[in-house]
């Protein structure tokens, strides 16, 4: 009974304290899809996507109602660093649900405009802030009105100045002045006490992480005890601490003046088997302000496993030479690492001589008649002095120059039926990483689909003709990317290829640019006309070291430019669902395509490679 009583009054006290208003509530992902295309067109960076941001203390003074119900004492404010722009999961900071929405784009203009990008620096927050809604609004004028609407709703909900102490009195009259009339303040007022936070500005001093390094000389520990589980994912403020002794502790508060920036730390030794759950382990770093993260040998009940253990060297593939070096893009230096990444070309050890799987065959011998048909097939030239057909167009276009008099020289009137070269070479490279490793349904994996469609590719390029060679590509840190030989341009497709691809099984992870960038040397050596990189994958970019999130996805999209200016098309297919946030800023709108359900892969990739071929070739 006293517990339903409690859990009662914790609910009425806690809807009485709340000061939003959750039935006008909009929700980032009702709106993140067209933010997106919003920030971007504004010019902000292409290479962010947009995620939730997360809840930080903000000390100012919170109203007897808050204290008594222990909330108010964190709020969601908007911030980006150089892979996300974070914004509040949920806005309901107005009565009305179109301002709530128009807030949201605000937060994106102002985190988005070009001018705006070395204001906010974290010295002066009010001033940073007040210089990025006038660059902003001198830039887009189009965005004045709406800002109007939110300042006007925001002041009449934030508490009258006179109503207040003389110091927070003193620092809301100056946040109200620097809203109204931007550039008007200079300095805050000292307090005591933070101020009220502003929900039309960017953090004053948003969470950073911390420089964890991924050095634990080379060793990989693996093997839980219990079940894994994928933890929300937020940005949280976290630091690298030492391992406690046993039995030690010790706690202590520290407090900082600057604005926004108090926290508390507890350094605190806490046994492993005291927190075998995990809803309770989730909750804990949830709570948690700052987490304190450092490296023991004893293992947990619960963790996420990752087999990363290297076959030995009689099970592995076959190092076809001790290694190519390649750079990599440094994009926060802004230049390339000489000799940076190690591609080993390796060839499969045990892979024997096979016939194509049974339940391929049919489709196999569809596609085989289907692209037979290709080399064979004509195609209508325009611009001709003579042929078979009048080209309308040239013909319109040719009266209507000799009725101008601009001149009267011996026209191309005419379409020619001629057949169709087919001077082409195609590399298909195979993303092999871990995460292939998957379920796509009940009964395949994602690296089932995978062989799949390089079976029924190669069956389909062979019978059309052209050059192509298929390749794989798995890595573990830069000085070991694997590059699997499964078809080289110069082989035969027969038997032994297909016995190679049954062979391929999920690797280590995903350094794509040094794998382009090798693919894109073997591809240009080809002497044909066009030549088509094609990329399969399930994931974007990543690897043990700092490859993971902008590093990889920069030197990734250098890796493409580059084979782009050696005459190179690039072209991605992919399987993963959040391909939306990452690939156009790699690949371009019209560089990649996403295929809804993989087990669909095998069937759609002969068809795309037919559909771009077609496209490129001048086929019609």
């Amino acid at each position: 009974m006293e517990e339903r009583v409690g859990q009662a009054w914790d609910r009425f006290i806690t809807n009485i304290a709340y000061q939003g208003y959750p039935e006008a509530a909009v929700d980032l992902d009702e709106v993140k899809a067209p933010l997106g295309v919003f920030y971007r067109a504004l010019g902000g960076d292409s290479a962010l996507r947009i995620t939730a941001t997360t809840p930080t203390l903000h000390n100012a003074r919170r109203s007897w109602l808050h204290r008594v119900a222990g909330t108010g004492s964190k709020v969601e404010l908007a911030w980006y660093d150089e892979t996300c722009l974070y914004l509040p999961q949920k806005l309901d900071v107005y009565p009305e649900r179109e301002l709530n929405r128009e807030l949201y784009y605000w937060l994106a203009a102002l985190a988005g405009t070009p001018a705006t990008a070395e204001v906010h620096q974290g010295r002066n927050w009010i001033r940073d802030n007040q210089q990025r809604t006038l660059q902003t609004l001198k830039q887009f004028r189009g965005l004045q009105q709406r800002y109007q609407r939110l300042v006007t709703g925001l002041i009449q909900l934030r508490p009258v100045p006179e109503t207040l102490k003389p110091m927070e009195a003193a620092q809301e009259l100056a946040i109200q002045t620097a809203l109204l009339n931007p550039g008007g303040i200079s300095e805050m007022p000292p307090s005591d006490f933070a101020p009220i936070p502003v929900p039309l500005w960017l953090h004053p001093y948003p969470p950073r992480s911390a420089g964890f390094s991924s050095q634990n000389n080379g060793s990989d520990r693996s093997g839980s005890k219990g079940e894994t589980r994928q933890a929300e994912q937020r940005r949280r403020q976290a630091e690298r601490v030492e391992k406690p002794e046993d039995q030690a502790f010790t706690m202590g508060v520290r407090h900082e003046a600057d604005l926004f920036s108090f926290s508390e730390f507890s350094k605190l030794d806490r046994s492993t088997d005291e927190e075998d759950d995990l809803d309770q382990a989730e909750n804990i770093a949830n709570d948690s302000d700052n987490m304190a993260v450092t490296e023991d040998n004893s293992t947990v009940a619960s963790k996420i496993k990752f087999d990363l253990d290297l076959p030995s060297a009689e099970e592995d593939d076959i190092p076809l030479s001790e290694g190519i070096l390649y750079p990599e893009w440094d994009f926060k230096k802004q230049q390339m690492l000489k000799d940076h990444c190690n591609i080993i070309p390796m060839i499969s050890r045990n892979a024997e001589p096979c016939p194509i799987p049974e339940h391929l065959q049919k489709t196999a011998r569809r596609l085989r008649r289907q692209f037979e048909s290709l080399s064979a097939r004509p195609v209508w030239v325009s611009g001709q002095y003579e042929g078979d057909k009048l080209d309308l167009d040239a013909y319109l276009d040719f009266r209507g120059s000799v009725a101008t008099g601009a001149g009267t020289g011996d026209p191309r009137l005419y379409y020619q039926k001629r057949p169709l070269v087919r001077d082409m070479a195609c590399m298909l490279l195979a993303d092999l990483s871990l995460s292939t490793d998957a379920w796509v349904n009940s009964h395949n994996q994602v690296i089932d689909v995978i062989r799949d469609s390089l079976h029924l590719f190669a069956e389909s390029l062979h019978a059309s003709g052209d050059q192509f060679a298929i390749h794989g590509f798995s890595s573990r840190r830069r000085q070991h990317v694997r590059f699997n030989c499964i078809k080289d341009f110069d082989e035969t497709y027969n038997a032994q290829v297909r016995g190679r691809i049954a062979d391929i099984s999920p690797g280590f992870y995903t350094r794509m640019g040094a794998a382009i960038r090798h693919a894109t040397e073997l591809l240009g050596k080809q002497p044909a006309q066009k030549k088509l990189l094609m990329i399969l994958t399930d994931g974007k970019p990543n690897d043990l070291d700092r490859y993971e999130g902008r590093h990889g996805v920069e030197d990734t999209r250098k890796a493409i430019l580059e084979a782009r200016n050696q005459g190179l098309i690039p072209f991605c297919i992919t399987i993963d669902e959040a391909a939306n946030q990452y690939l156009p800023y790699l690949f371009g709108r019209q560089g990649y395509t996403f295929i809804r359900k993989a087990d669909q892969l095998p069937k759609r990739l002969p068809q795309l490679y037919m559909t771009l071929t077609g496209t490129l070739l001048g086929g019609s």
